[in-house]
Order: structure tokens, then sequence, then C-alpha cells
């Protein structure tokens, strides 16, 4: 990759470019060992899994063993996983699910401002539906406090929903601290691991959770497909009707390719945790490092110590981040400035403005994701990078 630039004579030539992937939470490629675990589902295992026949009992069976290694990555009851879409599908399911087969004992739910929007609107959807909605505040690293969610917490309450790792600034969330508070008093606890998972230990008992979603396409397994974990104790009912796939929890035909692959995906980012954890957290540290060193007026956005290891939020003063992503994107450099679900939205990021960002300094936020491909290469580059593009951005807006 290169591009055609001119110097100060006006003579043109052409300069080699770094192509750099810093934009993981959006999405992650999927993995030459996933890829090759669910191309046979496309035209020689095609059966249909409910099928009785040598086809589909054949597919049944990959299915089934899939649902065996995602349990085992979460520390969860083969039964206690249901496939779905992904992580929107997954939160949706889990809210709806505990809200209309609890409602005979309550109406009350709590949340956090800077929740997924698959969680958050969700959960106003229930409030014009009769139930009532609690939204904690965070502090300014964007962590719920245990008090809050203490003094939140009513007779009439039925479910908690409090996501564990922010997609956008990276903090991580005290779900083992809250799933504790909860469970004596009976109240149902839900989390969107989608941004956790493969990047910091998950463990459902640990957590002390009900339900917990996954989406594939942030594990190096496809789009379209994801997990709904569903305590097997836990009171909950099908928000969808149909078949009888997954339990009778999620009709529809199963998409075996994509199960087949989340499967090998969750096999494999168990196994590469120890290791791949805490080489992305020293990049990521040597970014943050850098980038403070280099850059001044400079915010760092999460938590400093309880954030997931490959995910960096700054804020840039006078700096709009949709001229810094192109400016970037220019250089060769893939990032975002939050949610990739809200990328087509001017407003800044409704987790910014909860920890207490003002609206026109949000607007210079800039997040950086690392993965399975990135290297101190790439890591040099971005930082040899920016100033230049920050320098070039403050003298346009100047």
């Amino acid at each position: 990759m290169g591009l055609i630039v001119s110097n100060a004579k006006g003579r043109y030539f052409f300069r080699k470019m770094r192509k750099v992937y810093f934009d993981h939470s959006a999405t992650t490629p999927v993995r030459s060992e996933v890829a090759e675990e669910m191309v046979r589902y496309f035209t020689g295992d095609f059966g249909n899994p409910s099928s009785l026949h040598l086809w589909g009992r054949k597919v049944r069976r990959a299915v089934e063993e899939a649902r065996e290694k995602v349990a085992c990555g979460i520390g969860a009851k083969p039964e206690e996983i249901v496939f779905t879409s992904g992580g929107t599908e997954s939160d949706n399911m889990a809210v709806k699910g505990a809200a209309y087969a609890n409602r005979r004992k309550g109406n009350h739910i709590i949340t956090s401002a800077v929740e997924h929007h698959a969680v958050l609107d969700t959960c106003k959807a229930l409030r014009e539906e009769g139930f009532t909605l609690t939204i904690l505040p965070v502090d300014s690293y964007g962590m719920v406090r245990m008090e809050d969610v203490a003094e939140a917490i009513q007779e009439k309450t039925i479910l908690i929903s409090i996501m564990h790792a922010n997609n956008e600034v990276g903090t991580i969330q005290p779900i083992s601290e809250i799933g504790r508070l909860v469970r004596e008093k009976g109240i149902l606890l839900h989390t969107d691991a989608v941004q956790s998972i493969g990047k910091i230990p998950v463990n459902v008992d640990d957590l002390q959770v009900d339900f917990l979603a996954v989406s594939g396409h942030k594990l190096y397994a496809p789009k379209g497909v994801g997990v709904l974990y569903i305590r097997q104790d836990a009171e909950w009912q099908p928000v969808s009707h149909g078949g009888g796939q997954e339990r009778k929890c999620r009709p529809g035909t199963e998409n075996v390719s994509g199960i087949v692959a989340l499967g090998k995906a969750m096999e494999l980012a168990v196994f590469d945790l120890p290791g791949e954890s805490q080489r992305l957290a020293k990049l990521r540290d040597k970014i943050i490092q850098g980038v403070m060193d280099k850059i001044p007026r400079v915010r760092l956005n999460g938590h400093p110590t309880k954030r997931l290891p490959n995910l960096i939020n700054f804020i840039f003063e006078s700096v709009d981040s949709k001229s810094l992503l192109a400016s970037l994107d220019m250089e060769g450099i893939a990032a975002s400035s939050g949610s990739a679900c809200s990328a087509g939205f001017t407003k800044p990021s409704h987790v910014l403005l909860a920890m207490g960002v003002s609206p026109e300094i949000a607007r210079g936020s800039l997040r950086l994701t690392l993965g399975r491909d990135n290297s101190d290469e790439d890591v040099e580059y971005f930082l040899n990078v920016l100033p230049a593009v920050l320098d070039r951005l403050s003298n346009v807006t100047s």
C-alpha cells in the first residue's frame, strides 16, 4: 500500500505506507484455523442439524461439540449455551426474557449509563411497556459505584444489566461484587461480555451472573453468530417463537458454519489468553506512554488499571474525531472514535458524556483497539505518524 505525494518542489513520488489495523473492537478478521473449520459446513457437511438422517446427525454432533467448547471457555454447562446471531440479539433476549418471565415479581430494572445501545435501548423499550428503569451514573473512569447499585435496588427490582468491560474506554466493571450483592436478594444479573471474552478471564460462576452475551466477530469468528449463556435455574422465557431449536430458547435453523467457527475461536482464545493478554497489554502501555510523552493537551479515558489489555481511548483537545480518523486512514491506520454501532451518529459518545466529559471535548476522542496481528512495529509507526497528523489538523482549525 502506498500514497502518491508531492514534495516542496512540486515533484510527485510514491511513498510506501504501512497498513495498521487498530479497530479490533469493531470487528476482527476470521482466524485461518477458524475458517478451515467452517468451510466444510458450506458444501460437504451441509445437513440440517434438526434432521434425523445421517446428514443431519453428523452436523448435530458438530453443533454440540461447539456448544461444549463455548461452555468450557466460560465455565458453563453445555445445556446453558444458546447460539444466537450475535451480541445484540443475545442482549435483547436476556433482558426481555428475564423481564417478561419475572413481571409478576416486580417491574424494576437497573442498568448503567455506559451500556451498549443493545442494552440501553432494550431497557428503554421495556419502560414503554410498564417497567421502571434506573440508569446508574458512573465515575470519571466510567465505572459503576457499588454504593449506587445497592442504593438503587428496590423491592420490585428483578434484573440488573451491567456490561463486563466497556467497549469505548475499556473499563472493567465490578461484576463479581454486584453478583454477590444481588444473589442473596434473588435478583437476576446480566452482563454483556462481548468485549471481554478472549481479552481477560471470563467465568460465569466467578462473575455470579445469570445471563452473559458473546459475539463471534469480536473473537476472530465470523459475523452473524453469538451466544447467550442462561443459567439453568434462572427464571427466563423466550422472546421469539417458531421451531424447537436451541432448547426452544431461540427458534430457527442453526447457523452451523458460524457455530462451529465460534466454538473453534473460543477454544483458541482460551488457550492463547495468558500470553496474548500480556503481550497486548505491553503494546497498549507503549502507546499510552508514547502519546502522553509526545502530545500536549491529551486525556486518557477509562480506569488506569482496571481496563482491557487491548483498548485505549484518548481525547485530543481542539481536534475533531472525524478529521483525525480520516487523516489516520490516509496514513494506513484504521481506528475509531468509539462504538462501531454508533459510527454514523454525529452526537458525542454517551459513554464519555456519562463520565463527565463536555460535549465539545468529547468530539476529539480516538479509540485504538489492538489484536493478534499487531506488533511493536505497528505501534512505532503510529507514534511516528500521530504528531504530524495532529499538527496538521491543529493548523487547519486554528
